[in-house]
């Protein structure tokens, strides 16, 4: 894998829009600036939470430009790759080995349905003509088609160059699908950090969230790591609430999410962009209780 670290905590970035509806580049830039100097072990993009489904082709490929650039190469960075056809996605594939990602996670393609010889296919062609490390993005319940453990397993035998999976699990079947997966297979997870510590103790490398509370994910890594799993745990309890209020929905942890992460960025208020969760005034009030503890990104 080249020397680059594929575990940690990785931020996944927010889509930042402006009054005219186009993406914000300033903040976009100011939202990595953050996560790199708020000790994210990574970076990815492109993701639920980049919104990736509402951007057109050319904005996904701005997204990803500005990130590397706006990264540097001073961590790895990861790109969520989404399109209809093997074609597609192995062009965007190229495209972000050539910009410096370290690796891209593949999503389903959005036509539905999809049976799982049909994506084994898909994803061993893609993975089979990508140039940098290939992950999955398991996600059945949020993106609508996926692979079964007994899927991923035969994808990863069969194709060597899927080396990690992005899961979207509990800590329980994360455990069982990294136990079937071995050792070969980095496993992150996601749902905004839903049981953290223990998919650490499932043995996950590593967490995918977004960038509201990445900085507080990040020390309860370290603390993990370093056998300090009562202060992991401690860290994470303080953080559970807000991350129970915004993992009801894709849409309600876009809605809110964003918005702590624009407030603790030093931004004005958010634009959204439709179809969308709009906040509501008790939603804004959970929102505030429940990330009131969490200060502005230090820059």
């Amino acid at each position: 894998m080249s020397g680059v670290r594929f575990a940690g905590i990785y931020p996944i970035l927010y889509a930042f829009f402006r009054e005219d509806g186009r993406l914000d580049r300033e903040a976009m830039r100011r939202q990595v600036e953050a996560c790199v100097r708020g000790g994210a072990h990574g970076i990815a993009a492109l993701g639920l939470a980049t919104e990736v489904q509402k951007l057109a082709p050319e904005e996904r490929h701005d997204v990803m430009e500005w990130c590397l650039a706006d990264v540097a190469g001073r961590v790895p960075v990861a790109i969520t790759v989404f399109g209809e056809t093997p074609a597609i996605q192995i062009d965007f594939v190229k495209a972000a080995a050539d910009l410096g990602a370290a690796w891209v996670i593949l999503q389903p393609p959005p036509q539905r349905p999809i049976g799982e010889d049909e994506l084994v296919r898909f994803f061993g062609t893609v993975a089979d003509a990508s140039p940098i490390p290939v992950a999955i993005q398991n996600a059945p319940q949020f993106i609508g088609a996926g692979l079964s453990d007994t899927g991923l397993v035969r994808l990863c035998r069969q194709h060597p160059n899927v080396r990690l999976l992005k899961g979207e699990s509990s800590a329980l079947e994360i455990a069982r699908t990294r136990e079937l997966l071995g050792p070969e297979v980095a496993v992150f997870n996601g749902r905004a950090g839903l049981e953290l510590t223990d998919v650490f103790r499932a043995g996950c490398v590593g967490m995918i969230p977004a960038p509201e509370c990445f900085d507080v994910q990040v020390r309860i890594y370290e603390a993990f790591r370093a056998g300090r799993e009562e202060e992991a745990d401690r860290l994470y309890a303080s953080i559970l609430p807000l991350i129970v209020f915004l993992m009801q929905s894709v849409p309600r942890f876009i809605c809110y999410g964003k918005r702590i992460t624009a407030r603790r960025l030093g931004l004005g208020p958010v634009v959204d962009r439709e179809p969308c969760e709009q906040p509501t005034a008790l939603g804004l009030a959970c929102m505030e209780r429940w990330s009131r503890d969490l200060p502005p990104f230090a820059f």
